[in-house]
C-alpha cells in the first residue's frame, strides 16, 4: 500500500500457497498494519498480466471487488513493466523475462526514466532466437533469466554485453504494481473497474484447439 511514494505496509504469498483463498486475508492484513480503511483507498492497481492465467483471475476478480465497493478507480499495470521496474535504476535497456512454457518467454524491452518507463519493444510471446537480435549492445535480463539467459546470449548479437538480474534479487514487485499505477493514473490512465480485463497475450490450450489460434493478437 502506497501514500504518495510511501510504503505504508506490503504482504507476499509464499510459493504454492493458493491465491484465491489467501489474498483478501492478506490484503485484510495490510490494511490493518498500514492503519487504513478500505474506504480510505483513493485508487487501485493491479498486474494485468501476462503471467499465470489462474493467477491473473484471481488477481483482476479480487481488485474488481474491492474497487466496486469503494467506486475509486484502477490502473492496469504490464506485469512485464512491474518487473523491469523492480530491477531498479539502470541506463541500459531491461529485458523482463516470464516462462511461458515451451520454451517460449514473455517478454519485453524498456529503458528506465527518472519516474517512468518507456517501451522499446511491446509486450508479446518470444523464442530466444526470435527475441535476441533486438537486444542491445548493453542490456538487463530480468526475471526468468536463470531459464533463458544461455539461450539469449547464444543468439545475441556478437559483442552484446548481457547483466541477469535473476527472480530472487529482486525487490517486491507488488511495489512496482503500486508505483507505476501511480504514474498511470496521474497521465488520466485510470480506469473503471468493470473494464479491466487480463492481457494473457497467448490463448488457453483448450482456445487453442478450439480455434487454432495461439495469440491473443491472432
Amino acid at each position: 500500500m502506497l501514500r504518495g511514494g510511501e510504503v505504508l505496509a506490503d504482504g507476499t504469498a509464499g510459493p504454492g500457497r493458493d491465491h484465491a483463498e489467501i489474498l483478501l486475508p492478506l490484503v485484510d492484513r495490510v490494511l490493518r498494519e498500514a492503519g487504513v480503511a478500505l474506504r480510505e483507498i483513493e485508487a487501485f492497481a493491479v498486474a494485468i498480466g501476462p503471467g499465470s492465467f489462474t493467477s491473473l483471475r484471481v488477481g483482476l476478480a479480487t481488485v474488481k471487488g474491492l474497487a466496486f465497493g469503494t467506486a475509486q478507480p484502477v490502473a492496469a499495470v504490464s506485469s512485464l513493466a512491474a518487473l523491469a521496474w523492480s530491477a531498479g535504476a539502470s541506463e541500459a535497456p531491461l529485458v523482463p523475462l516470464l516462462d511461458a512454457r515451451r520454451g517460449e518467454i514473455y517478454a519485453a524491452i524498456y529503458q528506465r526514466k527518472p519516474d517512468d518507463l518507456a517501451r522499446l519493444l511491446p509486450d508479446a510471446v518470444y523464442t530466444p532466437d526470435e527475441l535476441a537480435p533486438h537486444l542491445a549492445q548493453r542490456c538487463v535480463l530480468v526475471g526468468d533469466a536463470d531459464l533463458f539467459g544461455e539461450a539469449l546470449r547464444s543468439a545475441a548479437p556478437s559483442g552484446c554485453e548481457i547483466t541477469v538480474i535473476s527472480a530472487d534479487s529482486l525487490s517486491a514487485t507488488a511495489r512496482a504494481v503500486g508505483v507505476l499505477g501511480l504514474r498511470a493514473l496521474a497521465r488520466g490512465e485510470g480506469m473503471d473497474p468493470a473494464d479491466l480485463v487480463p492481457r494473457y497475450l497467448r490463448r488457453a490450450e483448450a482456445e487453442v484447439t478450439r480455434t487454432g489460434l495461439r495469440f491473443e493478437s491472432e
